[in-house]
């Protein structure tokens, strides 16, 4: 049965701090839903109602360019192992750049990852946990070097080439406005 809480609880946070992999879910208002797995110890519990999440330079920018028409965005774990559990943070989001007022203090929340595009910072108003007794049982293994190391590989002035080339807009052709954030 899904149960719905007005916040993180405690025992939420210790189960979201466990996890190696999540999935963020964001949609304009018109063309195709997001839904991307991430992991790479970039997401924080602020308090009961904030998270903030590190998003690294990828293949696309989908979330920014949505979150840039509706500030929503859902989170969402599930248990790989032990007790079945998914769970949804939904709440509104904003995005924060280098070049914001913000961004040095929550990056400093996050061991330096290369390639670090943005932060977003999401106002938790609901909170949702179901059973996920359907979820497989995995065994983690270990993280991946990959993107670290392409992204030390291009430095700073190739991940900004890399954005200019393929990060300005989304698959639905939204801006994503990367270059005038990130100067």
């Amino acid at each position: 049965m899904a149960k719905q809480y007005p916040g993180i609880t405690d025992e939420l946070s210790a189960f979201i701090a466990d996890q190696k992999i999540f999935f963020v879910g964001t949609a304009a208002e018109r063309g195709r839903v997001n839904i991307s797995p991430k992991g790479m110890d970039s997401l924080r519990v602020i308090n009961e109602n904030r998270v903030v999440w590190l998003n690294l330079t990828g293949s696309g920018n989908e979330t920014s360019a949505h979150i840039q028409q509706i500030n929503r965005m859902t989170i969402m774990f599930c248990s790989f192992s032990g007790k079945p559990v998914i769970l949804r943070l939904y709440g509104g989001a904003r995005e924060i750049t280098s070049e914001d007022e913000e961004w040095r203090e929550l990056y400093s929340l996050f061991s330096p990852i290369p390639g670090s595009r943005q932060i977003f910072d999401i106002d938790v108003d609901l909170v949702q946990t179901s059973c996920g007794m359907g979820v497989p049982l995995f065994d983690y293994s270990d993280d991946r070097d990959l993107l670290n190391d392409w992204a030390r590989q291009k430095g700073k002035e190739g991940i900004k080439k890399y954005w200019e080339e393929n990060n300005q807009l989304s698959i639905d052709g939204f801006q994503t406005n990367i270059l005038k954030k990130n100067t």
